[in-house]
């Protein structure tokens, strides 16, 4: 394997990844950029990333053997099935197909191989209009995508200066900053900076005057999933 085959593979590492540090790289498509956040594996990958489609950019159909998680962040994403605005959070379970591309330009949160094998459910949900639930503490939104077998993914929102409780994260914890300044006592983050915190991993979460909103994946690092091959 190379290098780049083998990005922050040891998951029992905490890993923090700047949005202002990102190095972007080309896909095997014309106009289709990758910023790797992890990987295990060749071009076949279990794998984290950002995805970067110019305008008129397009990939050739293609099987996902151990399914597709998508979180479309800016722009219009499309596929022979639909057209996905920014806040569609996409789920294409192991076994599926499609031929993506991007008429105005988008740019996606991806992770592929990262589904348990018994986990078929395809989803399209529009995070524009769903609904919020309170949190468990006050100026804290929950907004649940997706559960299957103890890995629960959601969005968070997090009102100016709210403050949440000492917490561990027995399966660990992944973020993805979306909007806002999000911060613990380990650090700042703002947008677009993504963070890998290791099984049984500890923190106490709050925000500052800008708040913030966060995609929030728990329980997988512990867990199961296809292997690619």
């Amino acid at each position: 394997m190379t290098q780049i085959s083998m990005l922050h593979a040891d998951f029992t590492q905490r890993v923090v990844a700047y949005s202002q540090e990102a190095v972007w790289t080309s896909s095997p498509q014309p106009g289709v950029q990758r910023r790797m956040l992890d990987r295990v594996g060749d071009e076949v990958a279990r794998a984290t990333s950002m995805v970067r489609y110019a305008p008129g950019s397009k990939f050739p159909a293609h099987l996902h053997g151990g399914g597709e998680e998508i979180l479309v962040l800016e722009g219009g994403f499309s596929d022979e099935r639909g057209e996905y605005p920014a806040g569609s959070y996409l789920r294409n379970p192991p076994g599926s197909s499609h031929a993506p591309f991007s008429r105005d330009g988008c740019l996606l949160f991806v992770k592929l191989w990262q589904f348990a094998e018994d986990d078929k459910q395809a989803l399209c949900v529009d995070t524009n209009v769903q609904a919020w639930r309170q949190g468990l503490v006050p100026g804290l939104s929950v907004m649940p995508l997706h559960e299957h077998d103890g890995v629960h993914t959601a969005l968070v929102r997090w009102a100016p200066d709210t403050q949440f409780h000492t917490h561990t994260h027995p399966g660990g914890e992944e973020i993805l900053v979306l909007e806002g300044l999000f911060r613990d006592e380990a650090g700042a983050y703002p947008a677009l900076t993504w963070l890998r915190s290791p099984r049984w991993s500890r923190h106490t979460p709050f925000t500052g005057s800008e708040g913030a909103t966060i995609y929030v994946k728990v329980g997988h690092l512990g867990a199961d999933f296809l292997t690619p091959s």
